[in-house]
């Protein structure tokens, strides 16, 4: 439960503070950044190849093999133009025969062994992805609501495939070429100084540049791959937001508007993600003329050595050949770096949620509650979603077993900050709030909530049958039992009307019903679940006057017993409470039944008057 109609008052609570990430709907939470921690996010990346040790020491070995073959090759090439080059004007066939069978397996081994580690690495990747997957939502059912308060869902839902997606393809592309291009580069760099360790220096002239052109882009790109994937989640914040808020976007004829904000978004996508990948592709051009200029100088002075008699043909050719093998390596881990950019900025978002605060944990001497019997007293509780603005202040009452206690009064009053705190989807900042005679921190919080059944102000159903969704507070009901709640609900009538009754499948939020049909399958669930403690937020807003008639008789009866909560702004529904509680600006200003509250005429008088007046006129 978020804080719902409290957040559109004056005394609207406003997120704490948190790290520059970027959100959907375009809200800017401060300056773009690059990664902070690029060893550290590594490091945390890596601890999810635990159970993966085995299969990379496999891949390893893969690599070490086909690296072997790499390297082999040059060295066979060159003998083989010198057996062709014979000072005596003979080839020696033979050992061209050889070198040649020699060439054709380690070429077909190292086809094999390339196809072995790409496949290898992605059933890695996919389980690594899988496992990291895994724990960024568990660690979303463990943080608290305000986390979800502060945040869109498509900003969330960015994180979840997009940046994971990002680290998933670093893992399949990168991991093999890094551990490969290591290998080729350490073995071509030995060959390259026993063959020649003057031309060795002379082909390591280029290597410096390559570095420093390494660095200056791949500083760059970080701060436009970050930026991108923030753009990203600004997107998909937006897309969540306008798909589902459409009926509300075409009642208010704000098509135009919804896609003009969606252009500027887009834009800015498109330009950041032009930037880096114009960026990123400077990287290979230039590479390619510092790598051409690093092989004249090879052949300059190799032609020099050649006609000096200190070097042969096939050993010149060799080198070439290993000083490609030695450049091209470095030309993959500079593009492999521009792709762990891209990687452990998405590595990095993922962690930051998994590094926010989860609800604080039970206190060491919390205990189970057991047989609830619902005495609820708050004891001069105050409260503020931020430290510097309180949004309940002093508040104290007592709802006696079984009694029914209804909150009113205007929007932003503090009327569903109450029960948020009542059941710990936020902690008191200062008080306390008792249930059955015991603070309510020192009984678990799952223990706690379970003795709650919801019916709210935004109905919301999940994907999945009528006879699920009904189910989802007590999944060992029997088909009678649900049968027998949609009853008392008065939804049974309407689900029989459709063509699988209670098998009927339901969209996202059961987007194929109306909104008073979602709000009956609520009440039935919460009727199902039987709890000790009910709260009722608006829960017959969404449905007609005839059938508010019948669900008023269902609910008295489901709160026969249990101690109420009711949030309701239209009046005549909670006449029958036992108690009526007006708060404005986070204080109780009267107290008492309809009958006192209309007698003393105050503010509920003042409030039931002109209500009813209007509904007259």
């Amino acid at each position: 439960m978020s804080q719902g109609n409290e957040q559109t008052g004056n005394s609207a609570p406003t997120p704490p503070p948190i790290r520059p990430v970027g959100v959907g709907g375009g809200h800017r939470r401060g300056p773009v950044v690059k990664p902070k921690n690029f060893k550290g996010t590594l490091k945390r990346l890596w601890e999810y190849f635990g159970n993966e040790r085995k299969m990379l020491t496999l891949i390893f070995t893969f690599i070490l093999i086909d690296s072997v073959l790499m390297l082999l090759a040059p060295f066979l090439i060159g003998k083989a133009v010198d057996a062709m080059t014979l000072r005596s004007g003979k080839v020696d066939f033979s050992l061209l025969e050889v070198i040649i069978i020699v060439l054709i397996f380690a070429y077909v081994g190292d086809a094999l062994l390339t196809f072995s580690q790409g496949w290898l690495m992605a059933e890695v990747a996919q389980r690594v992805v899988k496992r990291l997957r895994a724990s960024l939502f568990g660690k979303l059912q463990k943080l608290p609501v305000s986390f979800f308060d502060s945040r869109t869902h498509g900003e969330l839902m960015s994180r979840l495939s997009n940046d994971v997606d990002n680290v998933s393809n670093t893992i399949s592309q990168s991991t093999t070429q890094l551990m490969s291009g290591l290998m080729i580069i350490t073995g071509s760099l030995i060959m390259m100084l026993i063959l020649s360790p003057l031309l060795t220096v002379a082909s390591l002239l280029t290597v410096p540049l390559v570095f420093l052109l390494t660095r200056t882009i791949a500083k760059r790109t970080s701060v436009l791959f970050k930026n991108q994937q923030i753009q990203l989640g600004r997107l998909n914040g937006h897309i969540e937001e306008t798909i589902s808020g459409i009926e509300v976007v075409k009642a208010f004829n704000h098509e135009e508007k919804v896609i003009e904000e969606f252009d500027d978004v887009n834009e800015k996508l498109r330009a950041v993600g032009l930037k880096a990948q114009i960026w990123s592709g400077f990287l290979m051009p230039i590479m390619n003329v510092i790598n051409n200029l690093g092989f004249a100088i090879v052949a300059v002075i190799g032609g020099v050595l050649a006609v000096k008699s200190l070097i042969t043909i096939g050993a010149i050719a060799s080198f070439i050949t290993y000083s490609r093998q030695f450049v091209r390596p470095l030309n993959d881990l500079a593009n492999i770096f521009n792709i762990l950019q891209s990687g452990v900025a998405g590595a990095e978002r993922v962690f930051e949620v998994m590094d926010e605060q989860e609800e604080p944990k039970d206190l060491p001497t919390a205990v189970p509650l057991e047989n609830p019997r619902g005495h609820v007293v708050f004891e001069n509780v105050s409260f503020g979603y931020r430290p510097d603005v309180l949004i309940l202040k002093n508040v104290s009452f007592e709802a006696q077993i079984g009694s029914s206690t209804a909150l009113v009064g205007p929007t932003g009053a503090g009327k569903t900050t109450i029960v948020n705190l009542l059941t710990r989807f936020y902690d008191v900042t200062s008080g306390r709030i008792l249930l059955d005679g015991r603070d309510i921190r020192e009984y678990t919080r799952d223990s706690l909530r379970k003795c709650f059944g919801f019916v709210l102000q935004d109905t919301y159903l999940f994907s999945g049958t009528i006879k699920e969704n009904i189910k989802y507070g007590k999944p060992d009901a029997t088909d009678e039992e649900v049968e027998q709640a949609a009853k008392m609900a008065n939804a049974d009538a309407f689900i029989k009307r459709l063509p699988n009754q209670y098998k009927t499948v339901l969209s996202e939020n059961g987007g194929n019903l109306s909104q008073g049909q979602r709000q009956l399958l609520a009440i039935a669930r919460v009727i199902l679940a039987k709890p000790s403690l009910l709260i009722l937020d608006e829960a017959t807003s969404s449905i007609d006057t005839r059938t508010e008639l019948h669900i008023q008789a269902a609910l008295l009866s489901l709160m026969e017993n249990r101690t109420s909560f009711i949030i309701a702004h239209r009046l005549n529904t909670i006449r029958d409470a036992d108690t009526i509680m007006v708060i404005d600006h986070g204080e109780i200003i009267e107290k008492g039944s309809h009958d006192e509250q209309l007698k003393a005429q105050g503010r509920y008088h003042q409030m039931f008057y002109n209500q009813f007046k209007n509904v007259e006129g």
